[in-house]
């Protein structure tokens, strides 16, 4: 299996309404592991192979529990392209801001 896209959004449940401390612990265990990725307000992306990003997508999800959070429902989804070489964050981008280049 080759490069995959995740997107990763974890939730600690009854904890309250503010998540960025529990979401902090998460992104850390993924900086820590070097992945590459972008943070964004609803979600995380991942870019790496498909056993590393389970791997550490499993990490986060403990790491949210390790804040002490008692429930954490962890959404993900996974674009595996097998079509093309090339598999990347910016080139998916990159394939949208060249079609409104183009197009517009």
């Amino acid at each position: 299996m080759g490069t995959i896209i995740a997107e990763v959004s974890l939730v600690p449940m009854g904890t309250g309404t503010s998540l960025s401390f529990y979401v902090a612990k998460a992104v850390k265990v993924l900086r820590d592991r070097g992945l590459k990725h972008i943070l964004t307000p609803m979600c995380t992306v991942i870019e790496g192979e498909w056993d590393e990003v389970f791997q550490v997508v499993k990490e986060m999800h403990e790491a949210v529990f390790a804040t002490g959070a008692l429930r954490v429902v962890t959404s993900l989804k996974v674009d595996d392209r097998r079509d093309i070489e090339e598999i990347s964050m910016e080139r998916k981008v990159r394939a949208i801001d060249e079609k409104l280049t183009k197009d517009m």
